[in-house]
């Protein structure tokens, strides 16, 4: 006998409809599985086998084949065990009727039978509900919340094999699950407690902090060691503006598949905030790997990638960064085909201004000579400091500031103010693609950079004395823009153009 049984296979970020084809015919017993499967798909044979005869089942004698189709395509993971088992259930009869048919099969199984979850759950429903019209999925209830997100979709948790056979056969009943993701959205927590009003002095830094959140802009800091610049950078995330629920799922959906989400947070509710340390090697900053997953520009999407101790990153990891940075994903090609990530990230980066770190300090020496000063900055490519938009300079705090009894402001202001020009720049965008000022095109930058007489003669006037390339010259509009928008204005003054420019220092880093 044949039966077909529904499910997904993953590729990268997406799904493809998988028809899991089981044949039961005469002949010594075996179990083959074809359909180009990997290891893990393979050893699923031994799992099937042990849950049917363990749940109180029968396993069929004769020769089994179970084909995933289509055959050209990978399949890889374990996500393919429960649909395996209800299709040999189906061939040899166990089960009444054409009911299975109506449902897509994800899920582990234990030797005991129970169903277990799997990565990537997120992505896979969701391919589910694109490639199969009205689907219902049965999934474990480890992944129940987490594929209840994906609306238009029924989502049934079954815990063992044999309830799933009951189920199916009219004999038990099993409840749809709902999960409202605008609910989990409104109800997040406000984040860390790292708050800006802890910061003593740095007025000057803060306000380009707030300027890069509020334009999602990257972001570099230099400054002596102890300077402050890893705990301002930390403090980002809490004046970043909130993710809407369509960035969540973006979000979630990545986590999801690098297995980061846990049962009981099925929805990333906060932005990203990732802080790989200087060794971490090319493929897991941008992605790749044997298995291709997400690398840590991937996982920063709609958040922030924190860089610190920016040239001590390899030389090629730094290079691999320059076009995600550029084009907000990632693009892995491999002889089989080609995976795209997403990776709209705002980089923040730190560094000393030279070897020691006291280059410029007005109590410490500098030791270094020129050449170890020159040949420290090297390390980031002139190619990827065009690609920065805000340099800034994080000078040692005094006595005097450090001493105040005084709070700065809260986190909770700065990001009130940030919404608002977020707000604006998403009516602006509306339709486009474009989420922040940051991500304008040549196009968006002509259509809402407009500049006055005097605010053009500055930026002439810089572009000739900075020898400025097109992009920097594009980076400075969108930066303009965003001060605007924080001011509430429409057209971009000489202020704003002023604040622009000299958040383009760039002399001082390289």
């Amino acid at each position: 006998m044949l039966a077909v049984v529904k499910s997904v296979g993953i590729l990268g970020l997406k799904g493809f409809a998988v028809d899991v084809e089981v044949d039961i015919s005469r002949g010594l017993p075996s179990f083959d599985i074809v359909g180009l499967p990997d290891t893990s798909v393979k050893e699923s044979k031994e799992r099937v086998r042990a849950a049917i005869k363990n749940s109180g089942l029968k396993f069929p004698p004769g020769r089994i084949t179970v084909n995933l189709a289509p055959a050209d395509l990978r399949k890889e993971g374990s996500v393919f065990d429960l649909p395996i088992a209800v299709g040999i259930m189906a061939a040899s009869g166990q089960l009444i009727g054409d009911s299975y048919k109506g449902y897509v099969y994800f899920g582990e199984l234990s030797l005991d039978g129970s169903i277990k979850g799997i990565a990537g759950i997120l992505a896979i429903v969701m391919a589910a509900r694109d490639k199969m019209s009205g689907a219902e999925v049965i999934v474990s209830p480890d992944n129940a919340d987490e594929a209840a997100l994906v609306d238009k979709v029924g989502v049934y948790p079954v815990h063992t094999l044999a309830l799933l056979i009951c189920f199916l056969n009219r004999q038990e009943t099993v409840n749809r699950h709902r999960v409202d993701p605008e609910k989990l959205l409104a109800g997040a927590s406000a984040g860390t407690a790292e708050d800006m009003a802890d910061v003593r002095g740095h007025y000057r830094v803060k306000r380009a902090l707030e300027v890069a959140a509020a334009g999602s802009h990257n972001i570099l800091m230099t400054g002596p060691p102890g300077s402050g610049k890893t705990m301002l950078a930390r403090r980002m995330v809490n004046i970043m503006p909130k993710l809407s629920l369509q960035e969540a799922l973006e979000v979630t959906k990545i986590y999801s598949i690098s297995g980061l989400i846990r049962s009981e947070t099925p929805l990333i509710v906060h932005r990203p905030f990732r802080s790989p340390h200087h060794n971490v090697s090319r493929s897991g900053m941008v992605g790749g790997g044997r298995t291709p997953r997400p690398g840590e520009i991937s996982l920063a999407h709609h958040g922030i990638l924190f860089m610190d101790e920016f040239p001590e990153f390899g030389k090629y990891t730094l290079e691999a960064l320059r076009q995600p940075v550029e084009d907000g994903r990632v693009l892995i090609s491999r002889v089989n085909g080609s995976i795209e990530y997403p990776a709209k990230a705002m980089l923040v980066a730190a560094m000393n201004p030279c070897p020691c770190g006291f280059y410029g300090d007005e109590s410490i020496e500098c030791v270094c000579t020129p050449l170890q000063i020159a040949r420290y900055r090297s390390r980031i490519s002139g190619p990827m400091m065009d690609r920065i938009d805000i340099f800034i300079e994080v000078q040692r705090v005094n006595y005097q500031d450090i001493s105040e009894t005084s709070k700065g402001e809260r986190s909770a202001k700065v990001k009130e103010r940030i919404e608002k020009a977020r707000q604006i720049q998403r009516i602006r965008f509306a339709g486009t693609g474009v989420t922040s000022n940051s991500g304008m095109g040549s196009r968006e930058v002509h259509d809402y950079c407009q500049i006055g007489e005097k605010a053009a003669t500055l930026i002439k006037e810089a572009f000739e004395r900075l020898n400025l390339s097109a992009r920097a010259y594009h980076r400075i509009l969108k930066v303009a823009r965003t001060i605007a928008d924080l001011d509430g204005r429409e057209k971009i003054s000489e202020d704003h153009m002023a604040e622009a420019i000299q958040y383009r220092n760039i002399n001082r880093f390289c």
